[in-house]
């Protein structure tokens, strides 16, 4: 099934001391670049944040105005794009290859979404595939999604959830990194 990707790299990384976080290095890789690499097979990429060196070409755009939350910049990552299908995805998953990409696509079934699980079986709203026509009203419904919850905006949504795995750890601290 053909998907479209957005990847969210717009955040502040205020827990990593305004060091860009979806440019941090493991293994010779930029986060950033990690998540790229896992999502070559969409028809679409396009990174929500500011304009960086990457490993593949991609779209760029940000929310209007910068700085609006997660949130706002799937909104304006929606707007990229035209496939039935949407994998949503932060740039702080560096343990998530193409095949787990093709496995959330494929678990999709009859559900909104079908989102990764971390080791401890935390729900990754942001490592998922949903229905474009589903988010797309989960925004309607929400209205100006400037500093909204995630959790608010996908609350209704039918979702299924993968099992727990290392492919929806994130990175939030320097910590994580060292895993």
């Amino acid at each position: 099934m053909e998907f479209d990707a957005v990847v969210l790299a717009g955040g502040g990384s205020t827990r990593f001391g305004g060091v860009d976080k979806a440019m941090l290095v493991l293994d010779g890789m930029s986060l950033l670049d990690r998540v790229l690499t896992a999502t070559i097979a969409a028809r679409s990429t396009v990174v929500v944040g500011p304009e960086r060196a990457v490993v593949r070409p991609v779209e760029w755009t940000r929310e209007s105005p910068p700085g609006g939350g997660p949130v706002a910049g799937i909104a304006a990552g929606l707007a990229v794009g035209q496939a039935p299908v949407v994998v949503l995805l932060s740039c702080d998953l560096p343990w998530i290859t193409a095949d787990e990409v093709t496995q959330l696509v494929d678990g999709l079934g009859e559900h909104d979404g079908f989102g990764l699980r971390d080791t401890t079986g935390r729900k990754q709203w942001l490592a998922a595939a949903y229905r474009r026509t589903a988010l797309d009203e989960a925004l309607k419904r929400l209205g100006d999604p400037h500093d909204k919850s995630v959790r608010r905006l996908f609350s209704g949504l039918d979702l299924a959830w993968s099992a727990p795995s290392r492919a929806g750890d994130d990175v939030d601290s320097w910590a994580d990194l060292d895993d």
